[in-house]
């Protein structure tokens, strides 16, 4: 299987971290999201409906993230993962990066983050 499905620096605000300041106020996340499906029928038929609808995968990372105040990063990536494996039973493996665009650290970082892979069980 080599199709995947790429979604790019989606972007968002949540609560996330441990710090107090994270605890009181949303900051900004971005998160990259990719899936791994056969899509082969849809590119033949030029057919929506044979390939997972990447709208509903954003709204549902987004709906988790938001909904959600998580500390770790971590968790957030996996939750968004599990997710998303919700959304289409045609996903086989779907992998999450979610990152902090403005991390609480005093070095001079652009991003910090995480990623993770989850794969549906058969």
């Amino acid at each position: 299987m080599t199709d995947t499905i790429e979604l790019r620096d989606i972007r968002f605000s949540a609560i996330v971290g441990v710090l107090p300041e994270e605890r009181e106020r949303q900051q900004p996340l971005s998160v990259d999201i990719d899936i791994v499906r056969d899509f082969l029928e849809a590119a033949r038929h030029d057919d929506i409906d044979a390939t997972t609808n990447y709208a509903q995968v954003i709204t549902t990372a987004i709906t988790i993230a938001q909904h959600g105040e998580f500390q770790l990063l971590e968790t957030l990536a996996h939750r968004i993962a599990s997710g998303v494996l919700g959304v289409d039973v045609a996903i086989e493996s779907v992998t999450v990066a979610v990152r902090k665009l403005r991390p609480p650290v005093p070095e001079d970082v652009a991003t910090v983050g995480v990623r993770c892979t989850l794969t549906r069980e058969t």
